[in-house]
């Protein structure tokens, strides 16, 4: 039980190093102007507001990189029932896509993607149960 909880916490603070990885990288090709910041919510959405929809993109690749590597380490590090700690980081990623879409701006396709966390993470965690079946 411990060392499920410890999967999870491991799990998810990999999955969201994941995400802020491709979310640099996207500020790469996407630099934010003099005087933005993300502390400062009314420029930062301001600033995105001005994005083209290619902005998004990486960010979505970000989030589901999140969902399924956060949900592969999670099924990877557990004791028992690795579907089951993968589908836990897909799900808390869901609930921060859903609060991340609801607080900045972007475009509406990007509500898409949202399944797609869930799916992620089933993947992640069945990788996990048929290497360990395979060890069996």
């Amino acid at each position: 039980m411990i060392r499920n909880l410890i999967a999870v916490i491991v799990g998810l603070g990999a999955g969201v190093t994941f995400n802020m990885v491709f979310v640099f990288i996207n500020l790469e090709f996407f630099p934010m102007p003099a005087g933005v910041s993300m502390d400062d919510q009314d420029s930062f959405n301001a600033w995105l507001e001005t994005l083209p929809d290619t902005a998004f993109l990486l960010p979505v690749v970000a989030h589901l990189a999140q969902a399924f590597g956060g949900g592969w380490i999670a099924a990877r590090l557990c004791a028992s029932r690795p579907l089951e700690m993968a589908m836990v980081i897909g799900g808390l990623s869901m609930i921060g896509g859903i609060l991340n879409l609801n607080q900045i701006p972007h475009p509406g396709w990007m509500w898409g993607e949202l399944p797609f966390y869930l799916l992620l993470a089933w993947v992640a965690g069945n990788i996990e149960v048929k290497r360990r079946a395979a060890l069996a």
